[in-house]
């Protein structure tokens, strides 16, 4: 079944939307929006309009929308939560992961790895031990479009893990083409992370992989999971049914656990990333090309503050 709004492949995904709820645009005006984060605390989105170099704040309760943090040199990308509320943020401009304190001071989490700067962290989890998972390709230092254009100091483009207690960076995954999104299965048994090798380079990777996460912090397996069949895989987020939203060029794809493509929400413009939010967390917000985008599911995104 096909809708202008909807495509129903399986049965699955006709209990996770209601086909009358419309795709709502509630910002515009943007190059290339991205890394949206929703802060329940302030009832606010927040999301980066990259190439503009600015961050963005859209009030729920009011519908305005105004600069958060703009014109620092940050080029941020993906965003996410940690356990207090707190804002993590991936830089291209100053090649770090940083937190936004309570205060409203900022705190730079990830600067390099062996004394060699990162290329440009992409996109963040916070898993419930408080370790903080990022990828680092090299879309931010490619040319100044997304930041600003520097050779490369690491030997590729790679995943990370900061240690919640030590701080220490560890390198957990290093055969990659180019990193993108990541976020983990609800026991937090398995870590999903995007290739999209093909954006960029002959190899054309366009899918998303599957590791087995250990106690320790350690990856294995890492097997393909699912091939994007309309473009490339971007950010993604997951629901408590263990359900992947996620980026694609027509919209957003929902996989089952299985990885079986079993819906589509279809937009106007090419999707970036998503992130769930509002009271329920069954609003599915969407950052688009130039726009920001939402719709309201039958379905609830996964609590990231709940214990596995």
């Amino acid at each position: 079944m096909k809708t202008d709004t909807y495509e129903i492949r399986d049965n699955r995904f006709r209990r996770s939307v209601k086909l009358a709820e419309p795709l709502e645009q509630i910002w515009t005006g943007g190059i290339w929006t991205e890394g949206p984060v929703y802060s329940a605390a302030f009832r606010s989105l927040i999301w980066s309009d990259i190439p503009n170099d600015r961050r963005l704040r859209w009030d729920e309760l009011t519908g305005a929308v105004g600069d958060f943090r703009s014109h620092l040199g940050c080029y941020t990308n993906g965003s996410t939560l940690d356990r207090q509320g707190r804002i993590i943020a991936c830089e291209h401009g100053t090649r770090t992961v940083t937190r936004i304190e309570h205060d409203g001071s900022v705190t730079t989490l990830a600067s390099q790895y062996q004394g060699k700067r990162f290329n440009s962290p992409n996109d963040v989890v916070v898993k419930s031990d408080g370790s903080i998972w990022f990828t680092d390709p090299a879309y931010g230092i490619e040319s100044d479009y997304e930041g600003f254009k520097a050779d490369p100091e690491q030997d590729g483009e790679h995943v990370y893990r900061i240690d919640p207690a030590s701080g220490a960076i560890t390198r957990v995954a290093d055969d990659f083409t180019c990193p993108n999104g990541l976020a983990f299965s609800p026991d937090e048994k398995l870590l999903y992370i995007a290739d999209s090798g093909g954006t960029r380079y002959p190899s054309g990777e366009h899918h998303i992989r599957t590791f087995d996460v250990s106690e320790d912090g350690k990856l294995s397996g890492g097997k393909v999971f699912a091939e994007c069949e309309t473009g490339f895989f971007d950010g993604f987020r997951l629901d408590d049914q263990g359900r992947i939203w996620t980026s694609a060029n027509d919209g957003v794809h929902c996989l089952h656990p299985d990885g079986t493509l079993i819906g589509k929400i279809f937009t106007p413009e090419r999707v970036s990333n998503v992130c769930f939010g509002s009271v329920k967390r069954n609003w599915l917000f969407i950052t688009a090309s130039t726009s920001v985008y939402r719709v309201r599911l039958a379905t609830t995104g996964l609590n990231s503050f709940a214990s596995p």
